[in-house]
């Protein structure tokens, strides 16, 4: 930590100094001297902050908006923090311009040192090149009706990288607070990182809001890793609804694939929650957090249109909370566009997610369990699904661990696909569905026309309610098992075709109700299934028997 103990206020012959008007007769200037003299009688190395803050305001020196914390609680939102910090500087009256017409960079860099506020009052900032501050012990940002105004992709000096490079990985800080900025970047061809932080021990950001596309084809708007396995960070309220531009269409064309990421937090080994983002469509993801091995929370939010996917999680004990994701409008170039994209991790969980997709892109799946996910859980969640062209619910891949569905609705009304598909692998470890609810009128396109399709042996589905009716007619299934020792338990399941078809091998279905629409028999069983067995079923109209062998049939009805 810096042993400085005084608040500066900047006085440089060669930086202009400006006020705004806006900031109200509380913040009325002060002379230099005043404060300075203010300074050199406090004794300020033998006195709190607090006192120091108090000697200031008695002095007058409300003007560079250092006020006690009493005065400043209804004039000053940042007022409570100024005793986290050895050093407050104002960077208006360090010689920034809040007009936007001059860039403030060089004004952070004459004042930059570890154990300081940077507070920006209200006006517009601009910035046309990067502010880098590596291995730092403590700073903060902070902005009071600040907005941030990046130069464009063509008068950007030095690398089209960032705003803010705050720590890198092999020099991370330790604390950070970065908050209260908007971000305007409604000007054509412009779009840069507003911050990228490294953090070993504690990182705040907070209320940042990105305005207009991010169409330079640079990199995306944020970027987060706490580096230390007992850090922690929180990401709460950060805003880019209007999203990014393909690489193609932007002046970066060739230099990028895809084009920018919305957040991106691919190295973290902390603790790190998303609460109440927003990003709107990005081509290459939304919130991609995959790649390190510390724990995400996503908590509430909107995600929306991202190509890859919205929400792409992984990490260990990692959680996605209360988001809101929706698919409602698909680019020329956009290929993919998933809900939630589970991977590279264990113990990843889902829970009261609500994802509507309604302009969907074949593989956009709702919810993907990806091959490297080793043990997820979905609950809660309400997964709606309609469009013209074949998509799929939830996707459990071949190379996915123990997967647990709990408590969960799929409204399912897109021309084909599978509401819930286990696909064929050869793991052992268990997928589990209870309380699962499945409904909706889709198609049979491609041949998906099943509401759960089970590939993988062991599965087990307890309390679910399978509804697959089929639209205009069409045939469908409620449940298809080609695999293993599945086991079906007080279960509802009603098709326009069949309620359930069996080719696997030891399959037991057991205190359910099984009826088909259309006429067809409760269940049908294939020449290779084998050994299956039905006790104390409601089977309307019976078995079809294509061949299987080792039939069991015990108690049931057949009304």
């Amino acid at each position: 930590m810096s042993d400085r103990s005084d608040m500066r206020n900047s006085n440089r012959g060669d930086v202009p100094r400006s006020r705004s008007d806006r900031r109200g007769d509380d913040r009325s200037v002060v002379q230099d001297t005043t404060v300075s003299q203010t300074v050199e009688n406090a004794t300020v190395s033998e006195r709190s902050r607090r006192t120091f803050l108090q000697g200031l305001t008695a002095a007058g020196a409300t003007g560079i908006g250092l006020t006690t914390t009493a005065s400043a609680s209804t004039s000053d939102p940042y007022a409570h923090y100024y005793d986290d910090y050895a050093t407050v500087v104002d960077v208006v009256e360090a010689g920034a311009d809040d007009t936007g017409n001059e860039s403030i960079t060089p004004v952070l860099e004459a004042e930059r040192a570890d154990d300081t506020l940077f507070v920006f009052p209200e006006g517009r900032y601009f910035m046309d090149e990067q502010f880098r501050f590596t291995g730092f012990e403590n700073v903060g940002f902070v902005g009071d009706g600040a907005t941030l105004v990046p130069a464009d992709y063509y008068a950007f000096d030095g690398p089209q990288y960032r705003l803010f490079r705050l720590g890198v990985s092999y020099s991370p800080g330790r604390q950070l607070r970065f908050e209260g900025f908007d971000v305007d970047q409604t000007a054509p061809d412009t779009g840069i990182r507003t911050i990228e932080a490294y953090v070993s021990d504690r990182l705040e950001v907070r209320d940042v809001t990105i305005h207009g596309q991010h169409d330079s084809g640079t990199w995306g708007p944020g970027m987060f890793n706490v580096t230390d396995s007992d850090g922690w960070g929180i990401v709460e309220r950060f805003r880019a609804p209007d999203g990014g531009a393909w690489v193609e269409n932007t002046p970066n064309d060739g230099n990028r694939w895809r084009g920018p990421i919305g957040i991106e937090a691919n190295q973290n080994a902390g603790t790190l929650e998303f609460r109440r983002c927003w990003l709107g469509a990005f081509p290459n993801n939304g919130l991609y957090a995959a790649g390190g091995d510390g724990e995400i929370i996503v908590h509430g939010g909107l995600y929306r249109n991202s190509n890859g996917a919205n929400i792409r999680v992984g990490g260990r004990g990692s959680e996605v909370r209360w988001p809101t994701v929706e698919v409602d409008h698909t680019r020329s170039q956009d290929r993919s566009q998933r809900g939630i994209r589970m991977e590279n991790g264990r113990n990843i969980t889902v829970h009261g997610a609500a994802i509507e997709v309604t302009s969907p892109k074949p593989t956009s799946h709702a919810i993907s369990v990806m091959n490297t996910c080793e043990s997820a859980r979905i609950e809660n969640t309400r997964l709606q699904l309609e469009g013209s062209d074949v998509n799929h619910g939830i996707v459990v891949s071949p190379e996915a661990g123990e997967t647990t569905i709990v408590d969960t609705e799929i409204t399912h009304e897109t021309a084909g696909g599978y509401p819930l598909w286990i696909r064929d692998s050869d793991r052992t470890e268990q997928v589990l569905a209870e309380y699962l609810s499945i409904s909706g009128r889709a198609g049979d396109e491609s041949g998906f026309r099943d509401g759960i399709r089970c590939e993988r042996d062991g599965c087990r589905f307890s309390h679910v309610d399978v509804t697959q009716y089929g639209r205009n007619g069409v045939d469908r299934n409620a449940i298809v098992n080609t695999a293993s020792d599945l086991t079906v338990y007080k279960s509802t399941l009603r098709a326009s075709q069949y309620p359930y078809i069996d080719i696997g091998s030891n399959a037991v279905v057991r205190d359910s109700d099984l009826e088909s629409s259309g006429g067809h028999e409760a269940v049908c069983l294939y020449s290779s299934s084998e050994n299956p067995a039905f006790k104390k079923n409601r089977l309307v109209d019976g078995i079809r028997d294509l061949g299987a062998s080792g039939v069991v049939v015990w108690e049931n009805s057949y009304e």
